[in-house]
């Protein structure tokens, strides 16, 4: 893979040298992340190719060739992983099968974007990160609510002292709103499949708290299934699920400010999404659609005193910052995009500014240690 020696100064918005031939594993000709987010970003972005994919048998890799126009379609993804024009290797399956794909693609020496969660479990992700920092390549984890406009802004006014000293943070929001789901997101009903309520909806939400405000020092949690039973919409059939359906945290960031987090599903309604930020001088409110920030655009608005918060305008240099992603701006493949063309640059320029393997075992140990302590009903460090 083409790089470039890292250099004294580093702009933000350097042009990446590197054309990155990028393979895909998990394409669906009908559906899926891949199809939404993925395929979208990367032919916006000049300086990547869409190299190869693989499907999941001969049929859907017919399908998928003529979808997407990409002539290396592959059943296999060893064949995909051991390509010498693939620079870029991007898993967009299942968590379950997240660990044999990704770790097959890291010892091939291939640079890994894989969808988060990045394992099952902590250890999954501990073996994962482990062998990418064996085989010295670069990762990225899809944790993109990190890199919405938004959220840089919200940054740059915590730097500038737009709250003072930040005292407490409070973030409630709702995941799947009724007791139906469809039948490709069954599979997130069982808890031991690693994909439901407390490492998708919380566990985005989570990491951008985190990623504002700092880690947590401790934590109390709750966890409970308040409907165990859920209707499959397409055949009416009911499963027991056995994940979660409400999530609340609260506890000690390392800076000393008090955090509470609340994430729910399977009710009738409630606020998608609101995150507050109360310091000594103002507060900021962040809201969406839904507990999904990595998906559903973010708006921000602030008060300084006593004053009631009015929405602030990101300013056009953040969400401009990657022009050639403007076409795809409030659609899903945005964010994704942002994290693509930042880990270009990132690749080109020596630098860190996307989520790795390593941010994703700091958030499975967060999510670890709300599952000790709800089920303990003790206070843990996280």
């Amino acid at each position: 893979m083409p790089r470039t020696e890292a250099r004294e100064t580093i702009s933000a918005l350097a042009i990446p040298k590197s054309t990155l031939g990028v393979g895909i594993i998990g394409v669906s000709p009908v559906r899926g992340w891949a199809a939404t987010a993925h395929i979208p970003a990367l032919r916006a972005l000049p300086n990547y190719e869409i190299r190869a994919l693989s499907a999941r048998s001969a049929e859907s890799a017919r399908a998928v060739r003529g979808a997407f126009g990409v002539s290396a379609v592959f059943v296999d993804h060893g064949e995909l992983v051991t390509q010498p024009d693939i620079d870029v290797v991007a898993v967009t399956v299942k968590v379950p099968q997240h660990r044999e794909l990704v770790s097959a693609a890291l010892a091939a020496g291939k640079a890994v974007y894989c969808e988060w969660p990045l394992g099952r479990d902590l250890d999954d992700a501990r073996a994962m990160a482990a062998l990418a920092a064996k085989q010295r390549v670069h990762t990225v984890v899809g944790l993109q609510a990190r890199q919405a406009p938004t959220i840089e802004f919200v940054q740059q006014l915590l730097r500038d002292g737009y709250v003072g000293e930040v005292l407490s943070t409070t973030m409630v929001g709702l995941s799947i709103p009724g007791d139906v789901v469809g039948q490709p997101n069954a599979y997130m009903l069982d808890k031991t499949n690693g994909a439901n309520l407390l490492t998708v909806p919380v566990g985005h939400s989570l990491d951008i708290l985190n990623y504002v405000l700092g880690e947590f020092a401790e934590l109390s949690a709750v966890s409970e299934v308040r409907r165990p039973l859920i209707t499959i919409e397409e055949t009416g059939e009911r499963i027991v699920k056995t994940a979660a359906d409400q999530i609340a945290v609260i506890g000690t960031l390392r800076s000393g400010a008090t955090a509470s987090v609340h994430i729910r599903e399977a009710v009738a309604g409630g606020t998608g999404f609101l995150w507050e930020i109360n310091g000594t001088d103002g507060t900021l409110r962040i809201t969406a659609d839904a507990a999904l920030p990595e998906i559903f655009p973010l708006t921000v608005a602030g008060a300084q005193g006593r004053n009631e918060p009015t929405e602030l305008a990101v300013p056009a240099a953040l969400t401009q910052k990657w022009p050639a992603l403007t076409s795809l701006e409030g659609a899903p493949a945005y964010n994704v995009g942002r994290v693509y063309a930042a880990f270009a640059a990132d690749i080109d320029n020596g630098t860190h500014t996307v989520p790795d393997f390593a941010d994703a075992v700091r958030r499975h140990g967060v999510i670890a240690a709300i599952e000790r302590s709800a089920a303990s009903g003790e206070r843990v460090k996280a």
